[in-house]
Formats: structure tokens, C-alpha cells, sequence
């Protein structure tokens, strides 16, 4: 087990010694892999934020449930109860028809329209706040409600789940596809650069096989050197999407309270920071893998 350990912390070292040989190559090579995770990278901490300023800036849906203009008081009350046990409501507001009657004749423009009507025109309503629920179980809800006796209408304030619901997917489907395209394209100048590593390395590969080194010991350098250079990549990704967010965060934050909202950019969590710097090792690492099993052969 120390012998194994031995061997690829000597592959490591081996690696490192290769990159600080090269310091502007290697720099080039992280800074193109840097720009080429960034884009996917910042995609996410955007998304991320807009969600979090999706939730509080996005009111909670209702459902309006309008009695019929014949229903009595008595019709009201029961209908009440039963919105309140239903399982699935969290809050259940009155809406007396005189209310509403008094609200609108004190408007611009309606006093006198409503002032000429013979009689109150408004049944009572109630508002039912919902539990949130996936735009599907909103629907059922509203045709639940339909069914109740005395009820002449009931209106779903969903319009605006069903466009952010679709907006979120639509973007999350943006950056994944750019970063797969992305992916791609780091692998690709892992594998150009693991093939000029051969190219220049063949007489020391030929002189080691000579000496009985196995094809795994051979290898296990170039596979390093191409997860350090994805993960120099990765490091690169992440400090150019942190400094974007630290410079956009004031701005952001000043448009938004000019909305009477507060809200400040966040930088990407701990765990999506990890995420990236995995994926740019194993991206790293599997650009190598190729390289290698095209280029170097036994």
C-alpha cells in the first residue's frame, strides 16, 4: 500500500515539474480551460440567484372563489368551513360583498358608475392562500372548488407559476447544454496537450520501457498532469466568476432597491464550487485518457 502511495505521489511531483517547467504554457492552458468552465460556472450562480430572487420577490398564488349573487350569509359560512379544513390551504380570507362594493365607489373614475346601479352587483368571495403545490395540483384545487354548492366561479392565479416554472427549465437546459459543448472543448485541449507531452517525452518513454517500466507507471504522470491542468482551470473559473460576482454586486443590489427590493449576489456555494473543481480534474483527466490511448501504445 506504501509502495502504491509512493508511486503516485512521485507521478504528482512528476506533473508539477512539468507545469512549473512550462510557466506560460501552463498559464495559457488554465486560462483557456479558466474562460471555457467560467461560462457554465457563472450560468449557475445567475440561476442560483435568480431562483432565490424568484421566491421572494414572486407572490404566492391564490385562488379567488366567487359565491353566487343569490348565496346567503349561511352559504358563505359553510363554504368557509370547508375551504379552512381543506388540507391543502394555509389561508382563507373573507371577501364580504360590501367591502368590495365600498372599495370601488371609493375609486377614480367608478364612484359615480357604481353610485347608479339599482343594487350591489359583487357576491362575497374568499381568497385561499394554498400550500405550495406544483401548478398541476393548483388546477385540481380549482376544479375541487368549482364543485362546491353556491359557487358561481373560481379563479387560479397561476399564470405567472407556470412562466417562471418554464423560464428556470429553460434556462437550466442553456447551461447545461453550454457547459456539455464546454466540457467538450476542455477535453479536447487536454488531449492536444497530453499529445505534445508524448511528442516531446518519446525518447525518455523508449528509454524507461527499456528499463522494464510498466505501461500504468508511464502513464500515471501524463494523467496527473492532465487533471492539475483541468483543476488550474477549474481554480481560474472559479476566481473569475467571483470577482464578477463581487463586481456585480453592488450594481445589482442598487437596481434592486430601486424596486423596493433587497437582495445582494451570492458567490457560489461551497458544494457547486467543489462540483466544478471535480469536474475540471475528471475532464482533465479523461482528455489525458484519451490522448494516451491514441498516442501512446505498448
Amino acid at each position: 500500500m506504501k509502495g502504491w502511495l509512493l508511486h503516485h505521489r512521485q507521478a504528482a511531483e512528476q506533473a508539477l515539474r512539468r507545469l512549473a517547467a512550462t510557466p506560460l504554457n501552463t498559464l495559457l492552458g488554465a486560462l483557456v480551460v479558466g474562460i471555457a468552465l467560467a461560462l457554465p460556472a457563472g450560468g449557475e450562480m445567475l440561476l442560483a440567484n435568480f431562483q432565490r430572487l424568484a421566491q421572494r420577490i414572486a407572490a404566492t398564488p391564490q385562488i379567488s372563489v366567487f359565491m353566487a349573487l343569490d348565496a346567503t350569509r349561511k352559504d358563505a359560512a359553510e363554504i368557509e368551513s370547508r375551504l379552512r379544513k381543506h388540507a391543502r390551504t394555509r389561508e382563507v380570507h373573507f371577501v364580504p360583498r360590501e367591502d368590495t362594493l365600498k372599495r370601488l365607489k371609493s375609486s377614480d373614475g367608478l364612484g359615480e358608475v357604481i353610485e347608479s346601479l339599482p343594487r350591489n352587483p359583487f357576491p362575497d368571495a374568499f381568497v385561499v392562500v394554498p400550500i405550495p403545490e406544483a401548478p398541476e395540483e393548483l388546477e385540481r384545487m380549482r376544479g375541487e372548488f368549482a364543485e362546491y354548492p353556491k359557487v358561481e366561479h373560481v379563479q387560479l392565479d397561476s399564470a405567472w407559476v407556470r412562466k417562471l416554472d418554464a423560464l428556470l427549465r429553460l434556462t437550466r437546459l442553456a447551461v447545461t447544454f453550454l457547459a456539455i459543448v464546454l466540457g467538450i472543448a476542455l477535453v479536447a485541449v487536454t488531449f492536444n496537450t497530453i499529445r505534445l507531452q508524448i511528442l516531446t517525452q518519446q525518447a525518455e518513454i523508449e528509454v524507461s520501457r527499456l528499463l522494464g517500466a510498466t505501461d500504468a507507471f508511464i502513464r500515471r504522470p501524463f494523467f496527473y498532469f492532465g487533471a492539475l491542468q483541468g483543476l488550474a482551470g477549474g481554480l481560474v473559473a472559479w476566481g473569475a466568476v467571483l470577482a464578477a460576482t463581487l463586481m456585480l454586486r453592488g450594481p445589482v443590489g442598487e437596481l434592486a432597491s430601486l424596486y423596493g427590493i433587497e437582495f445582494a449576489l451570492h458567490i457560489l456555494p461551497l458544494a457547486d464550487s467543489a462540483l466544478l473543481f471535480g469536474l475540471a480534474a475528471l475532464l482533465g483527466w479523461a482528455g489525458a485518457w484519451l490522448s494516451l490511448a491514441r498516442h501512446l501504445r505498448g
